[in-house]
Parts: C-alpha cells; sequence; structure tokens
C-alpha cells in the first residue's frame, strides 16, 4: 500500500487540483475493489478520467455507475433535472412518460425518477444513446427502476409507441463547437466519446434534430429540456419557435448552468 502522502504527492504533482479528496476516493476504491492502489495512482497520473477509476460518479446525490468510454455527467446539469422535475409537477399525467435522450450513463433520467419517487410521484422512464458503451452503463444503472434502454441515433430505436406521448424529454445533446473539442481539458477531449461532445459548427447541430424529430414524438404540451451555453441559448430558443414551440431560458448562477427548454402547443 502507498503511503497516503505519498499518493497525494504524486496527484498533485500531475496537476490534480483535488489531490487530497482524490488519493482518499482512489484508496477506498483499491481497498473496496482488490485494485491495486499504485495502478490507479498511475492511471489517474497519465490523465485517465478519476470516475473510470472509481466506476462512478456522485450525482445529483447519487452514486452512478459510469464507465471508460461514457460521457461522464457534468454537476451544472442536476439544475436541468431539477428544472425537469419542476415541470413533472404540473403535469395533468399519473405516471408522466420521460425519455432521457442522449442519456449517456443514465443520470439525468436516474436523477428526475429518484427526486419524484421520493415524492410519491412515479414516471414511465426509457433511455437512448447512439454508444454501446453509454447503452450497457445506463442499463446498468436504470434497469433495476424499471427503464428500458435503446441504442440507436435518437429517437429512431425509441417504441413507436411513444410517439406524440413523451410528457418530457430530457436531451443533453453535445454542444460544444467543433472547433473548439481541442482545447477541452485532456479528460474529456481524450477520453470521452466525440459523439457526446461535439454539436457541429456552432454547437447546436444536434439541437437542431431534437427539436424537429420531437414536434411528432412530444405529447401536447410537452416539454423539452436541453442544456447549452449563455452564448448559444438566444439561437436555441430562435430554433425552437421556428418549430413552433414556446421556448424560455433558465440559470443558474450557482452552477453556472444554462437550460433551454421548449413547450409544445397544448393544442394543435
Amino acid at each position: 500500500m502507498i503511503p497516503t502522502g505519498d499518493v497525494v504527492a504524486q496527484l498533485r504533482a500531475a496537476g490534480c487540483v483535488f489531490a487530497e479528496d482524490e488519493a482518499r476516493l482512489l484508496t477506498a476504491a483499491a481497498a473496496e475493489t482488490g485494485a491495486d492502489l499504485a495502478d490507479l495512482v498511475a492511471q489517474r497520473v497519465s490523465g485517465t478520467p478519476l470516475e473510470y477509476l472509481l466506476g462512478w460518479t456522485e450525482f445529483h446525490g447519487l452514486r452512478v455507475a459510469v464507465a471508460p468510454g461514457v460521457f461522464v455527467p457534468r454537476q451544472r446539469t442536476a439544475f436541468l433535472v431539477d428544472e425537469a422535475a419542476e415541470l413533472a409537477r404540473t403535469l395533468p399525467a399519473e405516471h408522466p412518460v420521460v425519455v432521457d435522450m442522449c442519456c449517456g450513463s443514465g443520470a439525468l433520467g436516474l436523477a428526475l425518477a429518484k427526486i419524484l419517487a421520493a415524492e410519491g410521484r412515479q414516471i414511465s422512464l426509457a433511455a437512448a444513446d447512439i454508444e454501446p458503451a453509454a447503452v450497457e452503463c445506463a442499463r446498468g444503472n436504470l434497469t433495476p427502476i424499471g427503464a428500458a434502454v435503446y441504442q440507436g441515433d435518437l429517437f429512431d430505436p425509441l417504441p413507436r409507441e411513444l410517439r406524440g406521448h413523451i410528457d418530457i424529454l430530457l436531451a443533453n445533446t453535445p454542444y460544444v463547437p467543433s472547433e473548439m473539442i481541442a482545447q477541452m481539458p485532456p479528460e474529456a477531449r481524450d477520453y470521452e466519446p466525440r459523439t457526446a461532445l461535439d454539436g457541429g459548427p456552432d454547437g447546436l447541430d444536434t439541437f437542431r434534430r431534437v427539436i424537429d424529430a420531437a414536434r411528432t414524438w412530444l405529447a401536447p404540451g410537452g416539454h423539452l429540456l436541453v442544456e447549452a451555453s449563455q452564448a448559444q441559448a438566444p439561437h436555441a430558443i430562435t430554433a425552437l419557435a421556428e418549430c413552433g414551440f414556446t421556448g424560455r431560458i433558465a440559470e443558474s448562477d450557482e452552477l453556472y448552468a444554462t437550460v433551454v427548454i421548449g413547450t409544445k402547443p397544448a393544442v394543435p
């Protein structure tokens, strides 16, 4: 076993800002799984994301399993989940239909389901992602709560019976402009799937595809929630209006988060 002080020193030398916390987590992971601590530290020093080494990340108070090749949910995205929970509370449906699109680990759908379950509310949850590793990971997180996870491009793999019946669509689409990928931290740029990061020239390519299809997949009065940058948000609102949605922007100064919300008209 490497002395704790040595682990902290190695991590700090590698540029880990929270070296003490990471040392504690890696030491605990080695003890729990039987992994070699020296190997875990060496991988972390080389740049492997901490979450991949632990096998989990904390999101909205939950321990969510993650795996190599799967997008790691950002803490700011908890704001999107909170906004979705507020909307879910206003829906007349007894069991609102929720889809976690571009789901990655399934963290958003899982957190929303847990929040509402604690209030005695139930949702019918499904999730989808194009990446096989993400689908496998999401199934591990969501199958225990009865949610199905589908593999494919956006809405393509979803059951046809969901068309026109989705009350809340959580769509954490990739929104980093293509030319900005090279400037991202290596942990994201070099380890996470590009499909989860690259949003095209202005970062909104996948968003536009989602809202175009959402016109037929959302239920009347249904809501679409997407994370965006502050600069992108006004353009996203314009795109929503062009597709017949009422749009608004929600922001959290605390989490540095911007969420664009589109609502389908209740009456055609």
